[in-house]
């Protein structure tokens, strides 16, 4: 573990930790919420500071990223732990891992994981021919200060940084990692702050806020709501969250649709898979709001995995899983020329 760049002293024992909206007050000896952050003697430690999880080599549409780099391999890392306790979490084993930790109020946390370094980590990126290294699987934000690192590193490689994130940073850890970032996929869950506070322990503006401030960035943002029957589809929800992309990002943002399993989640096992019927329903949502790319996403042979030109309706980008075929290595249209806003190189 090491001392964190991310907090304030408050008096002679107390720290508040600056990483995300939560804004933890601690005392000596007490956990942040995500579990791997801890104040020892009056210093915010962190606990997994290169102390990985899991690491493997993915598609970069397995994120979802779907209009940055498409068609490459991105390395994944993670760490145990997060800042939110979502029910409907599909990476609960990870996400909720810190609780497994033997825990000592003097001395510091033991976490599961194994220890790597940020030049490991490169090295492995750029040795398994991966153009970007994802931080991903659990909230990064909860590992800020060893990502920031992996980021840096990855830049004078020639590699770029691509983060999936649950949306409840601070800004201070955004101004932190912005010249390094290069694409991002941020979980916009539900659009209630009630069901937001119910299900995950977090608060809704700040996350909008997030995606407002992202949106005005030199970053590809994309975004993802796992449509969880009872919770995601109940108060109009589906149509603000599209409404929203379109009018404060922009209706270029990718907005992946996803079905839920309940069978996988964290706490919601008794809960309803999505239904064809509810994707299709938000699908024309999402089409009304005027969006124009909305991807469905764990339903593999779905047709609306692909990119079509928002223009003349021509297929652009052909997807199966995670087997793509690029029409244009520039994602332009064969018939009308329309070129699609993909970030590149």
């Amino acid at each position: 573990m090491i001392e964190s760049q991310f907090y304030e002293k408050k008096g002679t024992r107390q720290v508040k930790c600056l990483l995300c909206n939560h804004y933890c007050l601690l005392g000596d000896g007490d956990l942040g919420i995500c579990g791997v952050r801890q104040n020892i003697n009056g210093k915010l430690m962190s606990l997994n500071y290169g102390r990985l999880i899991t690491e493997e080599v993915d598609p970069i549409e397995k994120k979802p990223i779907f209009h940055f780099l498409p068609g490459s391999k991105t390395y994944s890392i993670a760490t145990i732990g997060c800042n939110l306790r979502c029910d409907n979490c599909q990476n609960w084993q990870i996400s909720q891992g810190s609780k497994l930790g033997t825990r000592d109020k003097g001395r510091g946390t033991s976490l599961p994981g194994y220890k790597v370094t940020a030049e490991e980590v490169v090295k492995r990126a750029v040795d398994f021919g991966c153009q970007s290294i994802s931080y991903t699987y659990t909230e990064p934000t909860i590992f800020t200060d060893f990502a920031l690192n992996c980021m840096k590193l990855a830049k004078q490689e020639g590699l770029f940084n691509v983060w999936v994130s649950n949306g409840y940073m601070s800004q201070i850890a955004f101004k932190a990692i912005l010249p390094y970032l290069d694409a991002i996929n941020i979980d916009l869950k539900f659009f209630d702050n009630i069901i937001y506070l119910k299900n995950c322990g977090c608060k809704l503006e700040p996350i909008l806020e997030n995606l407002k401030y992202l949106s005005r960035q030199n970053v590809l943002l994309e975004v993802t709501t796992l449509l969880i029957p009872g919770l995601t589809d109940i108060n109009g929800q589906p149509k603000m969250i599209a409404e929203f992309i379109s009018r404060k990002l922009s209706n270029d943002v990718p907005w992946h649709i996803s079905k839920f399993s309940p069978e996988i989640s964290y706490k919601l096992h008794d809960g309803q898979e999505t239904s064809d019927k509810l994707i299709d329903q938000v699908y024309q949502i999402g089409k009304q709001a005027g969006l124009n790319y909305i991807y469905v996403g764990n339903v593999y042979g779905d047709k609306r995995e692909n990119s079509f030109c928002p223009k003349c309706n021509e297929l652009v980008i052909k997807r199966l899983g995670y087997q793509i075929t690029l029409h244009d290595e520039n994602g332009k249209c064969v018939k009308c020329k329309f070129k699609l806003p993909l970030k590149k190189a």
